[in-house]
């Protein structure tokens, strides 16, 4: 065996790129979860009033909204190892990776969405 047939583990040559993404992101959730914890006091008894002004400080929207991205990549690679490992009908395999995949970019959406509309929300 070559030493280029030995860098492709496995046949579909993706097993190190989604152990490097399921890491990175991993990685790249330290900072972000950090960020969503320390804001969480300024957020404890605010008004509404309050809320909406720190979500038009720019940063706040954009990492709130890399949070959910993020995360949410996280969660669907975690998923889809799982799925891999412990689902052997090849059918159910695919229904339940179809079905996360949808629920993953539904969840995604909706998360992104919510943010833009109270970063875009006028102080009252």
């Amino acid at each position: 065996m070559s030493s280029k047939q030995q860098r492709r583990l496995g046949p579909s040559r993706t097993g190190t790129t989604h152990f490097w993404h399921q890491r990175l992101t991993a990685i790249a959730l330290i900072p972000l979860t950090l960020f969503f914890v320390g804001l969480l006091p300024n957020l404890a008894g605010a008004t509404h009033r309050e809320f909406v002004t720190l979500m038009h400080f720019p940063v706040t929207p954009i990492l709130l909204v890399l949070l959910v991205g993020v995360g949410l990549w996280h969660m669907k690679l975690g998923l889809q190892t799982i799925i891999e490992d412990y689902v052997h009908g090849e059918g159910c395999k695919l229904a339940l990776q179809i079905t996360m995949t949808f629920g993953t970019v539904l969840l995604g959406v909706a998360g992104v969405i919510a943010l833009v509309m109270l970063a875009a929300m006028p102080p009252a």
